[in-house]
């Protein structure tokens, strides 16, 4: 459905900006040029003064996405004929207002006349009856809309059909129950800081100030929002005592088991939650390393270890490449959190469906094992190496480890004997959903 990066400078949305027009322009790059949702979103929303209207945008915009194969489906059941390449604004506009009256409680009437209202502001008054007839049709044409989502694969799951089908192929079982889990709202998941807090004490806070929070299961420090809000508001966040992360991975920290004066490596740091949670639980390490060959992305993991008050030594470079940085001295914890696929995270990243193409997954592995492979002689003796990916596809998990393990007679696999996730040849696979947590892969290799 992309049409590939683009070359133009993308608009930005002007202060005070409505936050329907934002939500357009931000699926307009999205669907357009491929661009990530978080990073697009991020760079707008600020021209949406009040919280409630930046919420209701990203609300627009995560839920289209979320629910752009179904939404999809029925656009091509409503045209007489599909618009042309150069009416992208337009379909944005028609798939927004169909997830406004499919997915939301937005009144049906606001729906339709913002959404004509919007085509009229974007330049394109002669599709203004468009919007409103292929809209109106939506509500007069529901129960022949659902017999078209039951009978597509698209819309029945809200996924592309080769995810589905790589999905079931993976886990047989469960791929119904994964898919599902995929087109949830994420929680606002957090992760307490070791060093300053006990998560009871935060939970206490937290209901202090009439925020209702849970422990999340199988974690020392892990707490879920019941509400989620803006991550400025959530007590304790400006003052590093809180960082939002996810309840699995905040689980390497406790896999990796650093001891005092241990040298550790945390390749692929950015954007640094792990590389954090390793400061917070285990201060006494001698050294913590954090590569990443991103220059952005790694700022971004010295802002986090700032506001938390956490110092490690950041390394701009590939963690493949460790001829440009290493500097002979081994490392006795590695963690390997691996590029890949993200499909353990697609309902924080919905966009992932649009982005992600069948090749993708071998490719992410050709990456994968050539980072293990390069960071392997980096481990000393009796070391550990965690490999982690925030994928649920062997591809990426355990067919790496097999490969891996085939070439390296003094690497084996550690048991991981744990009552979350379940158990694979090789390592464990929490699967999106499972205890409130997204989908992991952990595997544990320690060297002889």
């Amino acid at each position: 459905m992309s049409a590939g990066p683009g070359t133009a400078e993308p608009p930005v949305a002007r202060r005070g900006a409505d936050p329907r027009e934002l939500a357009a322009e931000v699926l307009g790059e999205v669907l357009g040029r491929g661009r990530a949702l978080d990073a697009c979103l991020a760079e707008r929303e600020a021209a949406v003064i009040e919280a409630r209207d930046r919420a209701f945008a990203r609300e627009l915009c995560y839920g289209t996405v979320r629910w752009l194969p179904r939404l999809q489906v029925c656009l091509d059941r409503l045209m007489t004929r599909p618009l042309k390449r150069r009416d992208l604004a337009v379909r944005v506009i028609l798939l927004t207002g169909l997830y406004q009256l499919m997915h939301t409680r937005v009144p049906e009437h606001a729906a339709v006349a913002e959404s004509v209202a919007l085509v009229r502001r974007a330049g394109k008054p002669w599709a203004a009856g468009l919007v409103n007839g292929v809209l109106r049709n939506c509500l007069r044409r529901r129960d022949a809309l659902e017999a078209a989502l039951a009978a597509s694969v698209e819309g029945r799951l809200a996924h592309p059909a080769w995810l589905a089908d790589a999905t079931r192929d993976a886990w047989p079982r469960d791929w119904e129950r994964v898919l599902a889990a995929n087109n949830e709202r994420p929680p606002m998941s957090l992760r307490i800081n070791a060093r300053r807090a006990t998560r009871s004490a935060y939970v206490e806070e937290l209901a202090a100030a009439g925020l209702a929070a849970s422990a999340i299961a199988h974690t020392d420090h892990g707490v879920r929002l019941h509400e989620p809000r803006e991550v400025r508001t959530v007590p304790g966040f400006v003052e590093g005592r809180v960082s939002v992360q996810d309840g699995a991975a905040q689980l390497a920290a406790v896999l990796l088991d650093a001891h005092p004066g241990m040298r550790v490596l945390d390749a692929c740091a950015a954007p640094g939650g792990k590389c954090a949670h390793i400061l917070e639980r285990f201060p006494e390490v001698a050294e913590l390393v954090a590569v990443d060959a991103d220059g952005d992305r790694l700022g971004r993991v010295r802002e986090n270890l700032d506001r938390l008050g956490l110092v490690a030594t950041l390394v701009h470079a590939d963690a493949c490449e460790p001829e440009s940085w290493f500097d002979g001295g081994a490392f006795d914890r590695i963690l390997v959190d691996a590029p890949c696929t993200g499909t353990g995270v697609i309902r924080r990243n919905p966009d992932i469906k649009l982005r992600r193409r069948p090749a993708d997954a071998a490719a992410a592995a050709d990456r994968q094992l050539r980072l293990l492979e390069a960071l392997w002689p980096l481990l000393a003796p009796r070391g550990r190496l965690l490999y982690a990916t925030c994928s649920y596809l062997p591809r990426e998990n355990d067919h790496v480890l097999a490969a891996f393990l085939a070439k390296y007679p003094d690497a084996a696999c550690g048991p991981l004997q744990y009552a979350w996730g379940r158990g694979t040849r090789h390592g464990r696979q929490v699967l999106p959903g499972e205890d409130t947590m997204d989908g992991f892969y952990y595997a544990l290799l320690g060297k002889h």
